[in-house]
């Protein structure tokens, strides 16, 4: 739990009702947890030794939300990509700011991932002759996004969960970490409860990996569940003494769902991503006058530009009075046949003919729904923290996207460093490079976190969490949305110190309700919200996902990441870091300027 929502008085220590011993805990039950774990058990490391937990009930994880893709340079229908040109077009997408050891590494991981998840069965869709298919994506220069119709996540996330059983990968469902056990640097542990019956458990591990996913949710329209990506991971590590990097930068994915929110049938699905593979297999944007407006705003990539563009081309159409009703644009694929539609989108078709509306007749609204969070922990090239034994991986960790994310690469990043960080992990186990457990000290820490958690329960306040949560989410959508200017930031972070004294007057139920849960969600939402706008008024420039409107032009001076610290009183500390050169096979294929032809599509 974050400082921000501990706010009452704990006089008695509390203990754990239970106590796990542990070599490896892993926060985070999507792919790229599930992907740590496996390798550890691949390596070698006695499946007895490490425990996968998550929040929710077992295979529900936020990776099955995933749909469209997963990027690795196969070369199935163009030879000619390789894994270079996959990583300059991740730094071109990402404006530079991405850290090129780790897109590298992710890079040149991708093909063999691919290939051994076809080699556990996953179903990804096949060419005429049997090979993985690929598809394009927006900014790619060459078909290299690996799929499984339009469900890839959700394929994934079976394949890597049927692997692990195989293994007998132990896991808990409904368990939430609140607070990382750290000491002198290192990490001992966490604290958690369990949601379903609301007992506290004490984590003793030597190391801890943060698979826990992004930061979005702490957005009013965004792509995840409510009760997801609330920053849990970002939040937990810069409490524990991590820094944080390039938070500031949010992407918006083009197409989310835009709904009449009056209509009880349509409002649950506000914001919910319409994947871009609907624009991969060639889906058009129209306006309310029926303009095929992208070609006002990039006439060579049209629908399957950059995200950032595209979202940022809708959201002028909607500012300009062309948008639709309910805020958006429209999507449109009804000139593809049907059966076509069918298969390659077979979850788009059928979500919507649920709700009455045919994709091979009728087009679909649309508007930008914040979707990822490009920054997150500060880590090294196998993924650990400034905390000796703490790892973040996935959306939780920063570095491989810079500016904005290529479409296609969050799959990818979760299984590459998956398996980058378990071999890290599996090694240093080998060697014996573990440090001995200071139990008192871990006791102790712990002891205090439990007793903060025994004082939130059944809480007496002036504020539901649920309300205050939603008034975060209000804050950023207003002030650190899509277009920002420094009027927006600074009322934004001055709203945001009046939800901190809201927080402090919460209405608490038990630990098994969603008002706790909530109350803890509102802690990790407050400091993720403080960095994204402190992090956006600093950046006094445009670049990627990040635009301002006062200062709307790339400075080259600003080719720099924002770091974020806590320093000695508490108080979050912004530093500016120079980005690193990429290698020389990424630099020439950086200079050679590769680049989608759109018209393929046409």
């Amino acid at each position: 739990m974050t400082d921000q929502t501990a706010t009452a008085t704990s006089t008695e220590p509390a203990s754990a009702d239970e106590v796990v011993e542990l070599s490896t805990l892993i926060v985070g039950a999507g792919a790229a947890g599930a992907r740590t774990a496996i390798e550890l058990a691949q390596q070698g490391v006695d499946t007895d030794e490490f425990l996968v937990i998550g929040k929710r009930d077992h295979g529900d994880a936020h990776t099955t939300w995933a749909r469209g893709g997963i990027n690795g340079a196969l070369g199935t229908h163009d030879p000619e990509d390789d894994w270079a040109i996959h990583a300059a077009d991740t730094i071109d997408e990402g404006h530079s700011l991405n850290d090129p050891t780790k897109v590298e590494t992710v890079t040149r991981e991708m093909p063999e991932r691919l290939r051994e998840l076809d080699d556990w069965g996953m179903d990804f869709s096949r060419t005429s002759d049997g090979e993985i298919d690929q598809r394009y994506f927006g900014a790619q220069s060459f078909r290299r996004t690996a799929f499984a119709g339009d469900h890839t996540g959700e394929s994934i996330m079976t394949t890597l969960v049927d692997r692990a059983q195989e293994l007998g990968i132990a896991y808990r469902e409904n368990v939430m970490v609140t607070q990382l056990l750290v000491d002198d640097g290192r990490i001992l542990g966490a604290a958690a409860y369990d949601m379903a019956d609301g007992h506290l458990i004490l984590f003793e591990a030597e190391t801890v990996v943060l698979a826990a996913g992004g930061y979005t949710s702490v957005y009013g329209r965004h792509s995840s569940r409510d009760d997801e990506n609330t920053g849990d991971g970002p939040a937990l590590a810069y409490e524990a003494g991590a820094r944080l990097m390039d938070m500031e930068f949010v992407q918006f994915h083009p197409t989310g769902m835009a709904v009449d929110e009056g209509d009880p049938e349509w409002a649950p699905w506000a914001g919910r991503l319409v994947t871009e593979a609907v624009r991969g297999e060639g889906g058009r944007l129209y306006n309310a006058e029926g303009e095929r407006f992208m070609e006002r705003y990039s006439p060579d990539q049209m629908e399957l530009d950059a995200r950032d563009v595209v979202a940022r081309a809708i959201a002028k159409e909607v500012e300009q009075g062309r948008g639709t009703d309910n805020g958006g644009v429209y999507l449109d694929i009804s000139h593809r046949d049907r059966a076509f539609i069918r298969e390659r989108l077979p979850r788009m078709f059928a979500r919507f003919d649920e709700l009455g509306v045919d994709l091979a007749t009728d087009r679909v609204e649309v508007a930008p729904t914040a979707h990822y969070g490009m920054g997150g922990v500060l880590v090294d090239d196998a993924g650990e923290t400034d905390v000796d034994g703490l790892y973040a991986i996935g959306e939780t960790m920063a570095g491989v996207h810079g500016a904005n994310r290529l479409g296609g690469n969050s799959l990818a990043e979760t299984v590459a460093y998956g398996r980058v960080t378990g071999a890290a992990i599996a090694d240093r186990i080998e060697r014996g490079s573990l440090p001995e457990r200071d139990r008192e000290t871990l006791r102790n820490r712990a002891e205090t976190q439990f007793a903060d958690l025994v004082a939130l329960t059944d809480r007496a306040g002036e504020h539901e969490p649920r309300a205050v949560l939603d008034e975060i989410r209000d804050c950023l959508e207003t002030s650190a949305g899509i277009i920002r200017d420094e009027d927006g930031l600074a009322a934004g972070l001055d709203r945001l110190a009046t939800l901190r004294e809201k927080a402090g007057s919460m209405a608490v139920g038990d630990r098994t309700s969603r008002s706790f849960e909530y109350a803890l969600d509102v802690g990790f939402a407050l400091t993720v919200a403080e960095a994204v706008l402190r992090g956006a008024r600093e950046r006094t420039e445009s670049r990627g996902a990040h635009f301002r409107r006062d200062y709307p032009e790339t400075r080259e001076s600003w080719e720099r990441n924002v770091v974020y610290a806590r320093d000695e009183v508490g108080a979050m500390r912004l530093e500016h870091d120079p980005v690193d050169t990429p290698g020389e096979r990424i630099q020439r294929a950086l200079d050679a300027g590769y680049e989608l032809d759109y018209h393929q599509l046409e």
